[in-house]
């Protein structure tokens, strides 16, 4: 089972590990020839009822696998918006076949005759809202035929999410809810089946096209498409982040909050012993500090920072915090009595396993801080991966385990994901510091297991273009400004 959105993202991140886009639609497209053939014999009347996106464009291929039928295309739209360059050379390649085309620019034109099947192409999954004219007199044509109707992905005006209509429709002609969707008989649906799919009163095939099995697994430019700011945004609305750090270290915190900045994070603050707040400030004017009394983070500061993490959406922990007795305790006292998000870092991921907290955390160990909580590791990625997933679902957090293949998991079923991004120059220290900071900066604007996942994918990726730039000689410091370009999905 995946969500629309998810798809979405694996389709991108298939097309990134090489395997194009194109040959995907070929392969929907062959998916849904198959289905018509299994419902209609040769020579019967088939109308492929097509929209201007990828969906309509599965159908044109389909198209070309019924030769032996008498199939007509619909193009709900004019050939020129068409929005895709696969889909455009899909009509094209119909034109050239001599395959029978029409195109539908008024609803009172649509005919479809007496067709013994119809392929429903016109909208796909991730659309909202009622249909639309002429998508709603195609779909009361559709539902007032005779004919076997097979829906490509789902059925036209239907939430392939949840299985329930898009839109209420409208008007007073008595004909709304005949065209308020599409009423299907079949529905290919491509890789894996969509939740919504379920609750349809029609037979489901989940075709294999062939992506595969790593497009989910690894982190890729498709996880980037979750990510998004609303234009009409205010401050603070992208997020704000608390990072609690400093004493033994001063760049550790200032490194955790500059890449929570060009995270996006709208607002970052930093919480640090005064005697190294200036210190702190210095190293960017953006910064927020709110310096602590005494030379380091102690159980005497739990209430202020409570006061402090309550005006943020999240609290990043660790950096540079140090490994003092009295530092641990307030790890411990603080989680012990808060309830919002945090990411866990460095010398502070060893209160973890002793607190029992109502706080969602993501914890952010490598390998030797893992097993300093508790956990075990292993060479082999997958064997790793399966004990990260249970040492994840042990604690109740998010971990995300560092390495040459980094881990992500939050311990939920087989909810793991792997990250290969990243290069050898990147054992420098401080490059974790950017990690929590980034994490943190996207755990502010979504789910802590997608903020991890992504997080070290963009993390990652900013280390390998600070190492085209400067070869094993990149410092942590290189990474926050290219981290705006790593989070691009282009």
């Amino acid at each position: 089972m995946i969500s629309t959105e998810r798809m979405a993202a694996v389709d991108a991140n298939a097309a990134a590990l090489g395997v194009p886009r194109k040959q995907l639609m070929e392969s929907s497209g062959n998916a849904v020839a198959r289905e018509v053939r299994g419902v209609a014999d040769s020579g019967a009347e088939v109308a492929l009822l097509c929209g201007r996106g990828n969906n309509g464009g599965d159908a044109f291929v389909a198209a070309r696998f019924l030769s032996a039928y008498d199939a007509t295309v619909h193009l709900l739209g004019r050939p020129e918006s068409i929005r895709s360059d696969i889909a455009r050379e899909n009509w094209a390649a119909l034109d050239a076949a001599e395959i029978p085309t029409e195109t539908v620019t008024d609803s009172a034109d649509l005919s479809l005759g007496d067709p013994d099947v119809v392929v429903d192409a016109m909208l796909g999954t991730g659309v909202t809202g009622a249909l639309r004219e002429p998508e709603r007199t195609a779909a009361r044509l559709a539902n007032g035929s005779d004919a076997t109707v097979v829906a490509v992905d789902v059925p036209s005006g239907i939430d392939a999410d949840t299985g329930e209509p898009t839109g209420a429709g409208g008007g007073s002609d008595g004909r709304a809810d005949a065209g308020r969707r599409v009423e299907a008989d079949r529905v290919v649906t491509f890789h894996d089946e969509k939740p919504g799919l379920g609750a349809l009163d029609a037979a489901v095939t989940v075709a294999d096209i062939g992506i595969p099995a790593a497009a989910e697994r690894y982190t890729g430019p498709g996880d980037l498409l979750a990510l998004g700011r609303d234009p009409d945004s205010h401050k603070g609305e992208n997020g704000e982040v608390l990072v609690v750090g400093g004493g033994p270290y001063t760049g550790a915190p200032s490194l955790a909050a500059r890449a929570a900045l060009r995270a996006g994070a709208d607002l970052v603050r930093v919480a640090c012993p005064e005697t190294v707040a200036r210190e702190v400030q210095g190293y960017s004017a953006d910064l927020i500090v709110r310096g602590l009394p005494g030379g380091r983070v102690a159980p005497a500061h739990v209430d202020r920072v409570a006061e402090l993490a309550a005006d943020n959406d999240v609290v990043v922990f660790g950096p540079g915090l140090g490994d003092d007795d009295a530092t641990l305790e307030f790890v411990r006292e603080f989680l012990a009595g808060y309830d919002g998000r945090a990411v866990v870092d460095a010398d502070a991921l060893r209160a973890v396993p002793e607190v029992d907290t109502d706080a969602t955390l993501v914890c952010t160990p490598h390998q030797g801080e893992l097993v300093g909580m508790g956990g075990e590791t292993a060479a082999d990625p997958d064997e790793r991966a399966a004990l990260v997933r249970a040492f994840a679902a042990d604690l109740g957090h998010t971990l995300l385990v560092k390495g040459a293949v980094d881990v992500i998991s939050d311990g939920d079923g087989d909810a793991v994901r792997l990250n290969r991004t990243g290069n050898p120059g990147m054992t420098v220290g401080g490059t974790g510091d950017v990690l929590a900071g980034t994490v943190g900066a996207l755990a502010a604007v979504t789910d802590p297991f997608r903020a991890a996942a992504i997080g070290a994918y963009v993390n990652g990726r900013a280390g390998d273009a600070a190492a085209a730039a400067r070869g094993n000689g990149l410092v942590a410091m290189d990474l926050p400004d290219r981290l705006p370009e790593a989070m691009r999905d282009e």
